[in-house]
């Protein structure tokens, strides 16, 4: 499936987390089993207007993450399907015992929501940056990871959640993100990756805000003479390994893109289906092996090469060599 990318003409003011909270209040008003869970967070996660008009469906723990995983999993065990809606670093680090095995080896139906996730946070550093978080959740049986581009997959994903019946974990950013997608209206499959755009001389493989920069890289080559494809793998587990063997194949190259670790996350799921099915050469872009500067996120990629420039440049070389 080949999706035409908005071009990076007009500035997005929504963010994803408003997105959720307004989809979630939409299903709310008609699903009555529906509960809301917040960690002090019922502002970061936007969802005071939910809890405003639907009161008994939105429950408020306090700074308590592991006491938050443990009663949603009560919840849905009782029947109810509870979203939790939690800062990322917290929610993915300090209760992950209780995802481990209140949620994920109970199989119990919770959505687990990691708001003001990768480096939102910016300035605050290291204790608040979430970089480890898609490593350590795909690593556990039984639960599935996402992460999607912008505003309109963040809607698709979460409507397709209200009739899945598996434990999951999204992240999202804090801020709004460039548009990806030109609207909703598209077929949205948990598992499928999206090809943003066709291309045979090399592929790059995004997720979550990274798809953006993916898109513009790719347009920059195509400037340059260089076709480049573009994989959106907004579900990291279950992975779409058949796109990304089909990409090994026709286009010889690959780039991962994520805001990220380089260890445990796109990079190292990528590069171990291609090592076993069809190696090419892999180049993994991410946050390296330490704590990771404090910054806006714009500075932090810029930083981290994970920019336009130097992922043409790379792209470049790699097709030359």
């Amino acid at each position: 499936m080949s999706i035409v990318a908005l071009k990076n003409s007009s500035v997005n003011k929504i963010a994803n987390r408003q997105v959720i909270s307004d989809t979630l209040l939409e299903l709310g008003r008609k699903d009555r089993d529906i509960i809301v869970l917040t960690s002090d967070s019922r502002g970061s996660a936007s969802m005071v207007k939910f809890g405003e008009e639907l009161p008994e469906q939105i429950v408020e723990v306090g700074i308590a993450e592991q006491n938050i995983v443990g009663m949603a999993s009560g919840l849905a065990h009782s029947g109810k399907k509870p979203y939790i809606a939690s800062p990322a670093c917290f929610l993915s680090m300090r209760s992950i015992e209780q995802i481990k095995v209140d949620v994920a080896y109970s199989n119990t139906n919770v959505k687990l929501i990691g708001i003001s996730g990768g480096v939102s946070y910016g300035a605050l550093g290291m204790s608040h940056h979430s970089l480890q978080d898609l490593a350590v959740t795909r690593a556990i049986p039984g639960l599935d990871v996402m992460m999607p581009a912008d505003r309109h997959e963040a809607k698709k994903m979460i409507e397709a959640l209200s009739d899945y019946d598996k434990p999951v974990y999204v992240r999202i950013g804090r801020n709004p993100v460039q548009d990806s997608y030109t609207s909703s209206d598209y077929n949205f499959q948990i598992g499928k990756a999206v090809t943003m755009k066709e291309g045979k001389d090399l592929t790059i493989i995004a997720i979550g805000e990274t798809v953006r920069l993916a898109l513009d890289s790719a347009e920059t080559l195509q400037h340059k003479g260089i076709n480049c494809r573009v994989i959106n793998m907004h579900t990291i587990k279950p992975l779409d390994e058949e796109a990304i063997i089909r990409a090994a194949q026709e286009t010889g190259r690959i780039i991962t893109m994520e805001e990220h670790s380089i260890y445990g996350g796109l990079g190292s799921a990528v590069v171990e289906v291609v090592s076993q099915h069809q190696p090419v050469p892999v180049k993994i872009l991410g946050i390296p092996d330490e704590p990771a500067i404090a910054g806006k996120t714009a500075e932090v990629f810029e930083h981290y090469g994970l920019s336009v420039k130097n992922v043409t440049e790379l792209a470049i070389q790699m097709v030359n060599n």
